[in-house]
């Protein structure tokens, strides 16, 4: 087993291998603990080391992710990074003073040369290349986050079928730019959900834009639920789980940081209800309560009604299959999500695990 490979086992509880291509973190996080089995090995590692707070890494943050995703796929260079406020004494030992520090760890050495040029994802490119013998370009990364105008605001915004997060943002703000890498994650974790949609605009170049809006600082946050197409201030916390919270909450989705599904995806109360019914009931007695969870299920709309077929479909596969199958079912699914999917395979999976597992509760 190679050393990235037990890399991604430690950290495999937190981040799934099945949404790792999508959602994954390309840049290796380095500690204590690793820094020595992934450094001075057998390839060359450029290593930032940070400070969570420091407002020039924050800036440089974007293209530094960037960088990962671009050297991704080079075997023989390691882009990493260090917080300093968690592993103070081995950004000490490295003479770390001010943040960022980037360093580049030839291969098979843990003496560093300090990188000295222009913080941005080509110049740091170039850098690296000339020291790994590598030829990497810089990758285009795709924004998630949809770009607004005065032409598709209406369209997109004010859309009754959507639940809108608006920025209304400057090019030269620096808390806009801070704000960037972050605003990227939570389109990114919300990409699937169609009812969702993260946007910015650009209140400097459209003014008349943000005046209607009431904006007077950037960034100005506003959220357009399908029920207030007014328009509502977002007062929460910038970082991306106060965000992950914002979404779920007020558009009734279940997503993480990292954009999977959580446990409570696909589950309705109501039908969890007849669903413990229908576990407690005899064999004669269950026909008569899936009829009843075919009813309920038939009364849901939206995204609920999609579940509620799921329900359907699990309770009839019980009568059939009898008392194991759910159990049985679950464990198989779990089985196919500990590999690499495609993100729907996976939310489809998730879902039918999920909803399964209220059927297995007591089995």
């Amino acid at each position: 087993m190679s050393r990235l490979q037990s890399f991604w086992l430690v950290f495999g509880a937190l981040v799934v291998l099945l949404f790792a291509s999508a959602f994954a973190d390309d840049v290796v996080v380095l500690t204590e603990d690793n820094f020595e089995k992934e450094v001075g090995q057998d390839r060359g590692a450029l290593v930032e080391f940070y400070a969570p707070w420091c407002g020039h890494c924050k800036k440089l943050a974007p293209e530094y992710e960037k960088l990962g995703a671009s050297f991704k796929k080079a075997k023989s260079v390691l882009i990493g990074k260090v917080d300093c406020d968690e592993h103070k004494s081995l950004c000490s030992k490295y003479g770390v003073s001010g943040y960022p520090t980037i360093q580049w760890f030839p291969k098979g050495s843990l003496e560093p040369k300090k990188y000295e040029g222009a913080r941005t994802a080509e110049a740091i490119a170039e850098y690296v290349n000339n020291e790994g013998g590598t030829n990497v370009k810089i990758a285009a990364i795709p924004s998630n986050v949809v770009v607004l105008t005065p032409e598709n605001f209406d369209e997109i915004a004010l859309d009754e079928k959507k639940d809108v997060l608006v920025e209304f943002y400057a090019p030269w703000c620096g808390h806009c730019k801070n704000l960037a890498p972050t605003y990227e994650k939570v389109a990114t974790a919300f990409k699937q959900e169609e009812d969702v949609v993260i946007a910015n605009v650009d209140a400097d170049k459209y003014r008349d834009l943000g005046e209607k809006y009431g904006v007077s600082g950037f960034p100005t946050l506003k959220f357009f639920p399908k029920n207030n197409k007014a328009g509502e201030d977002y007062d929460g916390g910038r970082d991306l789980d106060d965000f992950v919270t914002f979404i779920n909450e007020k558009c009734g989705t279940s997503r993480d940081a990292k954009g999977q599904l959580t446990s409570k995806a696909g589950i309705v109360e109501a039908l969890d209800t007849v669903v413990k019914e229908f576990l407690s009931a005899t064999n004669e007695e269950k026909k008569a309560v899936f009829k009843k969870l075919e009813e309920e299920a038939n009364k849901l709309e939206g995204s609920a009604a999609r579940y509620g077929k799921i329900y359907v479909k699990a309770a009839k596969s019980c009568l059939d299959k009898g008392s194991d199958y759910a159990k049985n079912e679950v464990l198989r699914l779990e089985r196919i999500l500990a590999k690499s999917i495609s993100t729907a395979k996976a939310d489809e999976f998730t879902l039918k695990k999920n909803i399964l597992s209220t059927f297995a509760a007591d089995q």
